[in-house]
């Protein structure tokens, strides 16, 4: 197995994982061993959104590589996702948008195979996004084609996977590209004695500058595996009109990894071991990139920063770069299956040093509030505070007069409180007090549900009960 990592969670992960090849510049700078510039089975890439990581590569490798990983802390969860990286499908087009269509490659209900002995959730869509300037003829309403995925994306996210109707093969370092000419490449590439198979061409990467020889053919000896596989299992496959939707080749499995805050002061400690790291380091820089940048420089400067999740500086950072009192902030309510629901936008009207947020919504719809019993109604007020590190959160409905709608307390993974969003992963067990006073815990037998489809593990579910039962007291 080799492993290459990219974005924020690198030297944490480098230092976990000894297999390292093609590491960025900082890496090689702060690490003292030898790194190849050989090929990766595994990439590791953080999210746009910094919650987690991809880790994408061959199956045997990516399953070793997340095994290491959702054993990290108790609010690390893990899915599998339904359309892998370079993976080929046969998909319908199921409508047409301004810019693209939308394609389904796999029937809903379905997804990848496993590769773990305790295999983690589908996640993700089965339905991927085609721009119209990745196919080379017009594309309509129930259209069948070939198509491949060349940009996954994280289960909580709100895009869809990438698609395109031409094929290739990424490795880092190089693409190849089926029916492509040859790109840019380094002065070595001519001299090397491996050419891609028949109909493939390579595109190399800057990177690839800094191979050597031997390095530079084991990349294109690993690529070309792949390529001569697509090729072989394609050559007798049944055409696309008949196939749709359903899969041709899965040369690579995706996962997708959620970092909670436990998961990044964890991760803390294994870059402490390496380099200079400040309380909080991975959960400052999941926030925003000007946090992120002013991480690095505080580091710069300290020699004897504080550590653990004690010494956090929320009030330093949240002054810093909010959520402060009048800024509109979202509530992302990650599900056990993947899925990110926004429950807001809301606004910020108290923030004590302590890390607790107030946030109050103004409710729009009608209907009920769940489990509680109460009417929902346009004009009623939430209020919202969360806790920074906290396993659960109260919200307080009253109607627009001030009367009392109940109080629903969910219990999740560590609260979050980052400067546009609030972020957690929700365990269905939940603790409502009614108007008259009446206490109860809630949706247990959703949070066993969740145990027994493998989303939940037994040791988070049995401490979601634990808080819900402390709650109940409480109340």
């Amino acid at each position: 197995m080799t492993v290459r990592v990219r974005g924020i969670y690198s030297t944490a992960l480098t230092e976990r994982f000894e297999e390292i090849v093609q590491p960025s510049k900082p890496i090689e700078e702060r690490f003292d061993r030898e790194f190849s510039m050989g090929p990766a089975t595994v990439a590791i890439e953080t999210t746009e959104d910094r919650q987690g990581v991809g880790v994408h590569g061959a199956p045997g490798d990516v399953g070793a590589v997340v095994s290491a990983l959702r054993d990290l802390a108790l609010d690390t969860f893990v899915w599998r996702g339904a359309l892998p990286r370079n993976g080929i499908f046969a998909g319908e087009v199921v409508d047409t948008l301004g810019s693209g269509a939308l394609v389904r490659c796999l029937p809903e209900d379905t997804g990848p195979e496993s590769i773990l002995d305790d295999p983690a959730p589908v996640g993700g869509e089965t339905t991927g996004f085609l721009p119209y300037s990745n196919a080379d003829e017009r594309i309509e309403d129930g259209d069948r084609l070939q198509v491949q995925v060349i940009e996954t994306r994280a289960p909580w996210s709100d895009g869809r996977p990438v698609l395109d109707t031409s094929l290739r093969v990424a490795g880092g370092l190089a693409t190849l590209r089926r029916g492509g000419q040859h790109g840019r490449g380094p002065e070595l590439a001519d001299l090397l004695p491996e050419e891609p198979p028949e109909g493939w061409a390579a595109d190399w990467a800057p990177l690839s500058d800094q191979a050597d020889l031997d390095e530079l053919g084991a990349v294109v000896e690993h690529l070309s595996g792949h390529a001569a596989t697509i090729d072989e299992q394609l050559a007798d496959a049944p055409e696309a009109t008949d196939h749709a939707p359903g899969a041709y080749v899965r040369p690579e499995a995706t996962y997708w990894v959620w970092f909670g805050r436990e998961s990044r002061f964890a991760l803390d400690e294994w870059r402490r071991n390496v380099t200079t790291t400040m309380a909080g380091h991975h959960r400052i820089k999941a926030g925003t990139e000007t946090a992120s940048t002013a991480v690095d420089f505080a580091e710069g400067i300290c020699d004897e920063p504080g550590t653990g999740p004690e010494a956090f500086p929320f009030e330093v950072v949240a002054e810093q770069f909010g959520p402060r009192d009048g800024d509109r902030i979202d509530i992302g309510h990650g599900k056990p299956d993947g899925r990110l629901i926004e429950l807001g936008p809301g606004e910020v009207t108290d923030r004590t040093s302590d890390g607790q947020v107030t946030v109050r919504r103004e409710i729009s719809s009608r209907g009920s509030y769940d489990a509680l019993g109460t009417e929902r109604e346009p004009g009623d007020i939430a209020v919202t505070k969360f806790q920074e590190d906290r396993w659960w959160y109260p919200t307080v409905y009253r109607g627009e007069d001030g009367t009392s709608k109940g109080t629903y307390v969910n219990v999740c993974t560590p609260v979050e409180i980052f400067p546009n969003t609030v972020r957690y992963i929700d365990l269905h067990v939940d603790v409502i007090k009614t108007p008259d006073g009446t206490t109860e815990i809630v949706d247990d037998d959703e949070l066993t549900a969740a145990v027994e489809a493998g989303q939940v593990d037994e040791q988070v579910a049995e401490k979601a009960r634990t808080v819900a039962s402390a709650v109940e007291n409480a109340f």
